[in-house]
């Protein structure tokens, strides 16, 4: 583990400034989707004219008949929506720059289909049903602590997403809104991805890589097994052991940076809680002894990079 130089740091510190910008901007932007117009009354009835507010998908709701209150009403929203779309525009471009310079510099090293398969995932509004764990959290605490960790700790061609079954409900309802499943959001990062014959719970494309979708094991009203959507060829959630462990850890969150310098947000679990999970699994007698060695190497790797570099995380509050 050694720490960036200072130079990439400052360029490090300087994008993520302009992505959470950025992302702060997404949020103002899908408050104010869709339109607004004037609704003109019947040819009986021409003067009874009414505000509509219309939705992306083409849905209208009456916000009450013309009056000076919701001509303000109009005004203000088109003032909104127009302030709104010029930031995000600017802020676009102003975050594509910096992963340009972030490709120059050699900022990151991620493979570049996880950050687009995070970016796919946010765009689609569905971050917050799940988290990253397993080997490829380790880049978002070095991203954090400004550290490159050897690659023998971080050498993986996997991606393990867990789902927070939990919020299945409403994970179903997000999913709708893109209408897709959730191989189908996937298949946008990359159109080869397919699941496998035998692991329905992984993905991979045709470079190799996999992407595996995890839960925790069953329990109360858990379904099981469990579709990710309706459609025939979308994921079904493998149980995990100890996974909620995992997914009731604290949280935490860094952008990451690919090798080619764009950008996403990954979110994981508290490092302590990674480092104990892992601790844990390089105990496990059944698992494989090449992958017992490595997770016991990232447990150490973590727990000293939380020591050195992010001292505001050695007291966690619960993991």
């Amino acid at each position: 583990m050694r720490e960036i130089r200072s130079n990439l740091a400052r360029q490090y510190i300087d994008a993520v400034s302009v992505f959470e910008a950025c992302e702060d901007a997404e949020r103002e932007a899908l408050l104010v989707r869709g339109g607004m117009y004037w609704h003109k009354g019947a040819a009986s009835a021409p003067e009874a004219v009414y505000l509509v507010r219309t939705s992306p998908k083409g849905a209208e709701k009456s916000l009450g008949p013309r009056t000076p209150e919701t001509e303000r009403t109009y005004a203000r929203f088109l003032e909104r929506k127009q302030l709104a779309q010029d930031r995000l525009a600017a802020l676009t471009e102003k975050r594509k720059e910096h992963e340009r310079m972030n490709r120059a510099l050699r900022v990151g090293r991620v493979d570049p289909v996880v950050v687009k398969v995070l970016d796919r995932m946010a765009s689609s509004g569905l971050t917050e049903f799940f988290r990253v764990v397993g080997t490829h959290a380790l880049y978002a605490y070095e991203a954090a602590a400004g550290v490159v960790v050897d690659d023998d700790a971080v050498a993986t061609r996997d991606i393990d997403l867990l789902w927070d079954v939990r919020k299945r409900l409403h994970f179903a309802t997000a999913l709708a809104r893109v209408d897709s499943s959730m191989l189908g959001v996937l298949k946008k990062v990359d159109k080869t991805f397919r699941l496998k014959d035998l692991d329905k719970y992984t993905a991979v494309n045709q470079d190799g890589f996999e992407v595996d979708i995890l839960r925790r094991e069953q329990q109360g009203e858990d379904p099981h097994p469990i579709r990710m959507s309706d459609d025939e060829d979308d994921f079904w959630v493998t149980q995990a052991r100890q996974a909620h462990v995992l997914m009731d850890a604290p949280p935490f969150s860094a952008v990451i940076v690919a090798s080619n310098g764009t950008m996403a947000r990954m979110n994981t679990l508290h490092p302590l809680a990674f480092a104990r999970f892992k601790r844990w699994m390089s105990g496990q007698q059944d698992r494989d002894p090449l992958k017992r060695r490595r997770d016991a190497l990232q447990a150490e790797v973590v727990e000293a990079m939380v020591k050195e570099y992010l001292p505001q995380w050695q007291v966690p509050a619960s993991i």
